[in-house]
């Protein structure tokens, strides 16, 4: 991936700048990736609860799209998201996990282990995304970045009450 020196000429921590751009890259795919997990997710769930946490994450990760779009358009750079292996990966063990409890009342916990699975990537990623931006003083990719790494983790926690108040408590 070249850069004109141009584009990164007297940037704090510019040798960054490469590696930010290929995991914007990654997360942009990621999060399109997760649109189709996410609706089949909330289709399967039993909990009306888990329905609605999977459905406000869907309309939530439509949001990160236009925001991961903004946060391109601020450094310079064109948005444009690669296959991501790692949600890839994590889509393909939820799949599994729907298919081998598709009838149990263990279903929801399984389907909140798998969904907090891509959080956690998701946290983590958006973890290294905010730091390597604040490095680089890209102000307003960082407060983008930022926005989604909170909202990311408000989706855990969600995820963990439905789980302990809910979906692993037998009825």
């Amino acid at each position: 991936m070249a850069n004109s020196k141009k584009s990164t000429e007297g940037m704090p921590n510019a040798h960054l700048h490469e590696l930010f751009v290929d995991e914007l890259r990654d997360i942009l795919g990621a999060e399109k990736q997760l649109l189709k997990g996410l609706k089949k997710m909330a289709s399967k769930a039993n909990g009306e609860s888990l329905k609605n946490a999977f459905q406000e994450h869907l309309s939530q990760t439509e949001e990160h799209i236009e925001r991961l779009k903004s946060v391109f358009e601020s450094i310079g750079t064109t948005a444009r998201g690669k296959k991501c292996k790692a949600m890839e990966g994590l889509l393909n063990e939820a799949e599994e996990i729907m298919e081998e409890f598709d009838n149990g009342e263990v279903l929801d916990a399984a389907l909140i282990s798998a969904a907090q699975k891509v959080e956690h990537y998701e946290i983590a990623s958006y973890g290294c995304l905010v730091t390597y931006a604040k490095l680089m003083e890209h102000t307003e990719a960082e407060e983008l970045l930022s926005t989604t790494l909170n909202e990311e983790k408000e989706t855990d926690v969600k995820l963990t009450d439905i789980a302990m108040s809910e979906a692993n408590v037998a009825q």
